[in-house]
């Protein structure tokens, strides 16, 4: 954490990382569409006359980091989305397999902290505008904190603010923020997305992660109204609802009228929607992952997917094909939280299959990265599996009801008791 005093301007030629950053640090930078790209460029071209040193890199949207920059960094993520799967397939990655929830405690232990802020305000205040998450807890706990002032970066309102005291090196830059396009829906995941939205209510708040089924999801909406958003991330299928009226945020339980996310993941639509809007509150990991705070949230929908799941509800969000491909993530906190919600409902969706592969299945090829315990309504494009109050056997049944036809003798065949 800086000192207190006037952080020092330099010019990007100027910049010596070996000057702040020594052997053995831990280096934290925001992650996805925060990235600040130019930063991390440098200390990537820097890295052999720094000595060795961890990176922590979250999910990226960039394609910066390459498995030919770990032969003097060790990376580590909480994930294996994007450009970490090549990482993790070169052997490159080391992989954080916690909950969300808690990356703030384990970002806490760095050193250097490189953060993407917006150009300050009339009042000295450089908005953190594209991520809280956990780099308020970096920065909070950092030895250096270096910024990238870009000019290009959108300021978004409720999201943590540094004045010159917090900062130790400023640069400023002008260049377009990394972007993190959706993927166009499948006929699969649009018949996915019908199914929740025939289950969400009028009024509910929604929690959705990342990836195209959410996103499916979300463009399934349109026909709700009153809509709420507290969710780990904002997208631009949010935005779209948002602007079609859908979502209002006025039935929320609590921050009633607002948005609320920890990082923006998406274009320069979402950016500039987010740009000094009052109707936006990006907040820090405590705060959008908080149990308490979401179980009481009421019609909290949380809309999630996984890798595959077992017959019984087991969820395997992390490995396929014996690769890191995945994460922890919120999922299961969010899931739980739904559970206890006052007409809350926690959703996993997923097509049936990954190729010629069931993605439901009687025993996972993966880790459990949701237990059982928490998984409630399964959703594929063959249907809706309500496993809640079910024994197991139960469960079996109507997991088999919405697998692939092609694939549902060989796991009534093969499932096993427990």
């Amino acid at each position: 954490m800086a000192d207190g005093t006037p952080p020092r301007a330099v010019r990007l030629p100027e910049l010596d990382f070996r000057a702040v950053i020594r052997p053995g640090d831990f280096v934290v930078w925001g992650q996805s569409c925060a990235e600040p790209v130019t930063l991390t460029e440098r200390l990537l071209d820097q890295r052999a006359g720094i000595g060795g040193i961890t990176c922590f890199i979250g999910i990226p949207a960039a394609p910066t980091v390459k498995p030919e920059h770990a032969d003097h960094i060790r990376f580590v993520s909480y994930c294996g989305t994007g450009g970490n799967r090549a990482l993790a397939a070169a052997g490159v990655l080391e992989v954080y397999p916690g909950h969300y929830s808690t990356l703030p405690e384990f970002v806490s232990r760095a050193d250097v902290v490189l953060v993407q802020c917006a150009p300050p305000d009339a009042r000295g205040r450089y908005s953190l505008g594209l991520a809280d998450d956990y780099i308020t807890a970096a920065i909070d706990a950092a030895r250096v904190v270096i910024v990238e002032v870009n000019d290009q970066a959108p300021a978004t309102p409720g999201a943590r603010h540094l004045t010159d005291r917090d900062i130790d090196i400023v640069i400023r830059t002008s260049r377009p923020v990394a972007e993190s396009p959706a993927a166009p829906p499948t006929p699969e995941m649009s018949a996915i997305a019908a199914h929740v939205a025939s289950i969400v209510p009028d009024g509910a708040t929604l929690q959705f992660g990342i990836g195209s089924v959410p996103e499916a999801v979300l463009g399934a909406l349109g026909v709700r109204n009153d809509l709420g958003i507290h969710s780990g991330i904002l997208s631009d299928a949010a935005v779209d609802l948002i602007d079609k009226g859908v979502v209002t945020n006025t039935r929320k339980t609590t921050d009633p009228g607002v948005s609320v996310a920890a990082v923006l993941i998406g274009t320069r639509r979402l950016f500039e929607y987010a740009h000094g809007n009052p109707a936006v509150s990006l907040r820090p990991i405590a705060y959008t992952h908080d149990p308490k705070h979401l179980a009481a949230q009421r019609r909290f929908v949380a809309i999630n997917s996984a890798i595959e799941i077992d017959l019984t509800g087991q969820v395997n969000a992390e490995v396929a094909g014996g690769r890191y491909v995945g994460a922890v993530g919120g999922g299961g906190e969010f899931l739980r939280a739904a559970a206890r919600s006052d007409g809350g409902l926690p959703i996993l969706a997923l097509p049936s299959t990954a190729g010629s592969r069931s993605r439901i299945v009687d025993r996972l090829t993966g880790p459990v990265s949701i237990a059982r315990s928490d998984v409630g309504l399964v959703v594929t494009e063959f249907g809706i599996a309500d496993l809640r109050g079910l024994p197991l056997s139960e469960r079996r049944e109507r997991m088999l009801a919405i697998a692939h036809p092609d694939q549902r003798d060989f796991l009534r065949a093969m499932a096993t008791r427990w």
